[in-house]
């Protein structure tokens, strides 16, 4: 008999939800067939048998939260009998006849209660009391150094110059008020799981660890939309949808090399300030679930072609949660496009381990001075958010005037290669 578990799927996974039973028992599978579908806080996973054999009995039901090593099913192997588990009786304890004892009365006797300790007083001269009152220190908490104990000018000086850990910052917790009963009927309440969980954890931990700054720009892209019009019908012959956010990706990377504080992380354990000289590109992507960040992997080596349909895979793929979660992770750098959607303006929230996230907004015809005549030209809205311990706001100006640079001249894409 052989026991079908729960692996570690890697990324820190430590539970997850079962979605979809693929076998009933009694079914015959073969090594490697999937028995089970399990949705984590990344995306629902398959989970296979590890040999051949029969079900011979199903753990859980679907919709229950599985921890990561728990038994799924067990698996009767060729030549094994599925035997049902032996249901044992229980046992009834026998009825013992009640002894009748003489319990003696005793008064009860209450222990005092420990008075409070009073604290200590503090040994230090009226001077130095002065001093620890001047630099706003409470001296009760000053290690003294002297005679008996005796806190010093020094010992004071010594406590203001050690640097002290900050708290951590936490979000406010919120008490939601009393709704009345008529109104409660009119309500409804979804479980907060899986990815929803996950985003709004991350997005916490993110906006209450990076600072985070937004530095705002608007790009005249109007060459770039009569590019995409005359290559969009060459594209769809090919079986590709050629869209805006190929053409970002590709400026984005040109962008990134250029300024490689923005492909980067930090390891806030060393101190240290991790430069990546290799370019995966996150994408977020709108599903039923929540949002999604697809990576695409080496983006700076790919074509605008190539770009395009990747993006539209590994979307689709997300949205229809069978994306592997290998394609989740490692990236570098994240572009968030809301503009598919709609909105002015927006403030991303870094996506960790970046420091740095793309707000793309919706193309909109604008009046534009040129040469002191008003043109319409055609405007996109981009958006930075940035990690302010990482990056000032002139680097991430700098990064902003290449993109926009190669955005508003498409040549300069190497659109070629297409």
């Amino acid at each position: 008999m052989v026991e079908i578990k729960f692996p570690d799927v890697g990324e820190g996974i430590t539970e997850g939800t079962l979605v979809k039973w693929l076998v009933k028992t009694g079914d015959e599978v073969k090594a490697d067939q999937a028995v089970a579908e399990i949705e984590t806080d990344k995306a629902i996973v398959e989970i296979p048998t590890p040999k051949a054999g029969k079900i011979s009995k199903l753990f859980g039901k679907e919709g229950d939260i599985l921890k990561v090593g728990s038994t799924l099913a067990s698996l009767a192997l060729p030549g094994e009998e599925i035997r049902a588990p032996e249901v044992k009786p229980e046992a009834k304890p026998e009825a013992k006849p009640i002894e009748a004892k003489h319990v003696e009365a005793r008064a009860e006797i209450k222990i005092p209660e420990k008075p409070p300790e009073m604290p200590s007083r503090v040994l230090a001269t009226p001077a130095t009391r002065r001093l620890a009152r001047e630099l706003g220190v409470d001296i009760s908490k000053v290690a003294g150094s002297g005679p008996g104990g005796r806190v010093t000018d020094e010992d004071v000086k010594k406590f203001v110059e050690t640097p002290t850990k900050p708290a951590e910052v936490k979000p406010p917790e919120v008490t939601p008020p009393e709704v009345a009963p008529e109104i409660k009927a009119l309500e409804e309440r979804i479980p907060v799981k899986g990815i929803r969980k996950t985003i709004g954890e991350r997005m916490v931990k993110s906006l209450f660890t990076a600072p985070h700054v937004v530095s705002m720009d608007e790009a005249d892209v109007t060459e770039l939309v009569a590019l995409r019009e005359k290559e969009k019908k060459a594209a769809e012959e090919k079986g590709v949808k050629l869209t805006y956010l190929a053409f970002i990706v590709k400026a984005v990377t040109v962008a990134l090399k250029q300024h490689p504080y923005l492909n980067a992380s930090l390891d806030s354990q060393k101190n240290e300030i991790v430069l990546k000289h290799y370019y995966n590109i996150g994408v977020a992507v709108d599903t039923p679930e929540g949002l999604m960040v697809p990576v695409i992997k080496n983006a700076d080596q790919k074509s605008i072609m190539e770009l395009a349909k990747e993006t539209e895979m590994l979307a689709e793929e997300a949205r229809n949660r069978k994306i592997k979660l290998s394609d989740l992770k490692g990236n570098t750098f994240t572009i968030t496009n809301i503009g598919s959607i709609g909105g002015l303006f927006s403030t991303p929230i870094i996506n960790p381990p970046d420091v740095a996230i793309l707000g793309v907004h919706r193309i909109r015809d604008m009046p534009v001075a040129i040469n002191g005549e008003v043109k319409i030209r055609k405007i996109l809205p981009l958006v930075l958010s940035f990690d302010h311990r990482v990056l000032d706001g002139a680097q991430a100006a700098r990064f902003m005037n290449t993109l926009m640079e190669h955005l508003k001249d498409p040549d300069l894409l190497l659109v070629d290669v297409m």
